[in-house]
């Protein structure tokens, strides 16, 4: 009859460095920065304005932002126009400067 040894107790988890935590935060705060910019470029096109006929009225006007603000976040999660990884790239290698 074969013997099973017992497993030693796991190890703890290694603790991440800190370069990795800010990377997350400037990335984090990159994409942020991209969404307002897109939502901005998206309002300067006319996206979400109020339509001379059939339109929704004053709820229309004070919501249109949320659309414009969530339409420009999907485009940044889907590769957005590049915006984010550059000024993710320039806060990088200033914040270790």
């Amino acid at each position: 009859m074969t013997m099973i040894h017992d497993l030693p107790p796991p190890r703890p988890a290694p603790a991440l460095p800190d370069y990795v935590n800010t990377d997350e935060k400037l990335r984090d705060a990159a994409q942020k920065m991209e969404a307002t910019f897109l939502a901005e470029m998206l309002k300067s096109a006319g996206v979400g304005a109020p339509r001379e006929t059939f339109g929704g009225g004053e709820g229309e006007e004070h919501f249109s932002s949320f659309l414009r603000d969530a339409q420009a976040e999907e485009m940044v999660k889907a590769g957005g126009i590049g915006l984010a990884e550059a000024l993710f790239e320039a806060m990088k290698v200033r914040s270790f400067a």
